[in-house]
């Protein structure tokens, strides 16, 4: 079986930072994409951020130039760096993956993490 763990969310003022991680176990071959997606209440789940294996990047519009993603490939671990936040920004957040397992391939996703921007 394969675990995601997310760690690293919390209560930050607006402009404040806060660094998310997430990090896969279990029996893994290799990972190929992961990303961060949010849920804010009352909202769907949305793309927040990817990666693919090769350092490839995409971001939603509203987190461009504030949060990056990044991945540690021998720690099969990704991390979003988030930066200047917002109000908005207040979700929980998940970590997905697409991961490789003896047999086949399959996505994963984390349990979430609580982020809430408030003074």
């Amino acid at each position: 079986q394969v675990q995601l763990v997310e760690s690293g969310g919390g209560l930050v003022q607006p402009g404040g930072s806060l660094r998310l991680s997430c990090a896969a176990s279990g029996s893994i071959s290799s990972i190929y994409g992961m990303g961060w997606y949010r849920q804010a209440p009352g909202k769907q789940r949305e793309s927040v951020a990817i990666i693919t294996s090769g350092g490839g990047t995409n971001y939603a519009d509203s987190v461009k130039g504030r949060f990056t993603i990044s991945r540690d490939n021998a720690k099969n671990t990704a991390y979003l760096q988030m930066n200047s936040l917002k109000p908005e920004d207040t979700a929980v957040y998940y970590c997905n993956a697409r991961v490789v397992r003896p047999g086949g391939q399959q996505n994963y996703w984390g349990q979430g993490t609580q982020v809430t921007v408030s003074s």
